[in-house]
């Protein structure tokens, strides 16, 4: 067996209670587990401070000095013990208030120690409560500690006595046994190229750096490694699907898209949207299976460019789907894309998680028969007992809401399996989109249709009210209408109710019948009661409508012009972009108001100048994902999020750049990995569980 995949109990110091605490808490399972935890931070401790210089706050700080005396004292609470510390000059108390029986037990008077921790001060005198101690002769002997690295821990890791002193100690542990056998991962070209330490010093100095210098060329190299290793495994299942699934090929245009094309579209294609069409026609014609991501701002078209590549499948005699994340997007797509084929000998159908049994049996049977050519609908799209008769193209709107498992299901609906188009209107960074969807094909719409004015956004505070609510009077009396969003979070459910009830109240006071009408639509709304306030809004019967974020998506009234964003500091910046993209959808001139609490956090306030700056949805990604890191913007759902060890995508954007272009060029060059100087990325492939797992949804 391999050394480091040595059970983590078979460590020197850790032991059956230690290794369950660690497999549990720190998902710590072997010497390799070990290795690879790397410290999240570290505190410089070149310096020691003498007693007399301490400063006056609650750092962290180094003293060399004896112990002169040891007591218990008794307290409300228990017991503590105070030892007095002395550096020859001065004298500072160091404290415990738990497992002192044993502590005492370990200390020794008269003799040199360093001892580290944070100061307490209490009525001008300062102590130091648990610090770490060293006896001096013990610490000399230890590997580099001027850069003390501080590891993650947990509440319950720290209450079992498994502190960053126990941690630090495992190390040491582990670094005797293994001596230098830490093997190599990278080939020797790379090494060279861009001079990087050995596998084994680089990790070493991780653990046990000498200075900021060792460490920071030990970071270039594994956090090189790391997306390197990530993106050489994108790369590789891009060009092994390529290889080994055998794509349907659409060889003609014909009547169904010409028809669309000559007859029903009423308007003038943009460059972005012709040139997305292209790749894809591209694609669908080469013989090998379409995986491509389509990224668009909010209203940049991406629904037209679907239903083209829809109309392509068609007219060579295959089935198509759109599956989308919630009933409200699906039903947008359904009356969109009806409405432009009202007049083709085209049968649409939409299914969701609320139609009918009656509804549902004939879509089976049409399915299964051939007659119904393009379903749109939910999640049930991917239902077993949804049997397609000839699935050629599937669509998944705002992919970042499915996990890669729900998208592997659609794969399997036909014997070859379809053509897949990923969309999505969340502007995707493009360091998080080359992590992310490095295995996928990126196509960009990146300009609006003609006509379409940029909207407006303002900042205003609830101290403007007033002047705000005279502002979306004087919309309404010219013909607008008027969106009113306040936030929905899940945990406090009852208070956004609260909030939207509320403001209701107060507009209608402020909006009083008949002159204005107003709709109401929320989450715990029945569907159908949504549904009439919606389309009694899009048919202008109501001038305002007062929602939570359930409009975020699927509304589409282009005589919108107005959206108010309540308590807007309460939004990501993504979901902010997402509600302005309601509106502006008509040729009027559109504006966003963004109304906030007087009192704002840096990042609150950071977010809502950067939407009053820019409409650029690639922009705001940039900035989104700088303040709240990538985990956020992509959300808990999102399973192909990939955790880095050491590499930071916000912050290491260039590394990834290097990582990624050496691994195209080395897979352009030796696909396979054959070569003999890249044996070793392939002996290294093999032994990540990653890439074990990583043909399992096309397999």
């Amino acid at each position: 067996m391999d050394q480091l995949q040595t059970p983590i109990e078979y460590l020197k110091g850790v032991g059956p209670n230690r290794a369950d605490l660690l497999k549990k808490e720190l998902k710590i399972f072997t010497f390799q587990d070990l290795l690879y935890f790397f410290p999240n931070r570290y505190i410089d401790r070149s310096r020691f401070y003498k007693i007399s210089e301490l400063p006056k706050n609650n750092s962290e700080v180094q003293l060399k000095g004896q112990i002169t005396n040891i007591e218990t004292i008794s307290q409300k609470s228990g017991r503590r013990l105070v030892a007095n510390f002395s550096d020859g000059e001065n004298t500072i108390e160091l404290l415990w208030f738990r497992g002192y029986k044993w502590i005492k037990e370990s200390l020794k008077k008269n003799v040199p120690y360093i001892i580290f921790g944070r100061i307490n001060w209490f009525k001008g005198k300062p102590s130091i409560p648990h610090p770490e101690m060293d006896l001096e002769s013990d610490f000399i002997k230890k590997p580099s500690q001027i850069l003390k690295p501080i590891y993650p821990s947990t509440e319950n890791i720290l209450s079992k006595g498994i502190s960053q002193k126990v941690i630090f100690n495992l190390l040491i542990n582990l670094f005797k046994v293994l001596k230098s056998n830490i093997g190599e991962s990278l080939p020797d070209y790379l090494l060279k190229k861009y001079n990087f330490l050995n596998k084994h010093e680089a990790i070493k100095n991780i653990h046990f750096p000498n200075n900021q210098k060792t460490l920071s060329i030990a970071q270039e190299r594994l956090k090189f490694e790391e997306l390197f290793y990530i993106q050489i495994q994108l790369i590789l299942k891009n060009n092994r699907r390529k290889k080994k699934i055998k794509g349907l090929v659409f060889k003609k245009v014909g009547d169904g898209l010409n028809s669309f094309f000559k007859n029903n579209l009423s308007f003038e294609l943009t460059n972005a949207q012709k040139k997305v069409i292209k790749e894809i026609r591209k694609d669908l014609g080469s013989g090998r299976q379409m995986s491509r991501l389509l990224q668009g701002d909010v209203g940049s078209g991406k629904t037209i460019v679907a239903l083209m590549s829809m109309l392509i499948a068609f007219d060579n005699g295959y089935q198509s789907c759109i599956m989308a994340p919630t009933e409200i997007l699906a039903q947008q797509h359904f009356q969109s894309i009806s409405k432009f084929l009202s007049n083709l000998n085209i049968s649409v159908e939409l299914l969701t998680g609320n139609s009918k049994k009656s509804h549902r049996n004939l879509i089976d049977k049409k399915l299964k028969n051939g007659e119904l050519n393009i379903l749109i609908g939910t999640h049930s799209i991917i239902e077993e007992k949804i049997i397609f008769s000839n699935l050629g193209l599937a669509i998944i709107d705002e992919q970042h809401r499915f996990g890669v498992a729900q998208r592997a299901k659609l794969w399997k609906k036909n014997i070859i399996p379809p053509h897949v188009l990923v969309m999505t209107a969340t502007p995707i960074p493009r360091t998080l989109a080359m992590t992310l969807y490095g295995d996928l094909d990126v196509s960009v719409i990146n300009e609006l249709p003609p006509g379409r004015k940029e909207v407006k956004t303002y900042h205003r505070y609830d101290s403007n009210r007033l002047k705000v609510y005279k502002f979306i009077k004087e919309e309404i009396k010219k013909g607008a209408q008027v969106y009113v969003v306040y936030p929905l979070i899940q945990e406090s459910e009852k208070m956004d109710y609260k909030d939207l009830i509320d403001g209701y109240e107060s507009i209608s006071r402020y909006f009083p019948p008949p002159e204005f009408q107003i709709s109401v639509v929320h989450g715990k709304m029945k569907s159908s009661d949504k549904e009439y306030e919606m389309k009694r809004f899009a048919e202008g019967k109501t001038n305002i409508m007062v929602a939570t974020t359930v409009i975020e998506v699927g509304v589409n009234v282009t005589n919108a012009s107005l959206m108010i964003i309540e308590s807007s500091e309460r939004f990501g910046l993504s979901q902010l972009h997402q509600l302005r993209g309601r509106v502006g959808r008509g040729n009027k001139q559109s504006y966003c108001i963004l109304m906030s609490d007087n009192k704002l956090s840096s990042d609150a306030r950071k977010r809502l100048e950067v939407m009053a700056q820019t409409n650029n949805g690639f922009k705001i990604a940039e900035t989104d994902l700088n303040i709240r890191g990538p985990g956020n913007i992509m959300g808990t759902e999102q399973s192909g999020l990939i955790k880095l060890k050491i590499a930071d995508v916000v912050n290491d954007n260039l590394k990834l750049k290097n990582a990624r272009d050496e691994a195209i060029k080395i897979l352009k060059k030796d696909s396979d990995l054959l070569l003999v100087e890249n044996q070793i990325i392939k002996k290294t492939l093999f032994t990540m569980k990653t890439y074990k797992n990583m043909w399992n949804y096309i397999s």
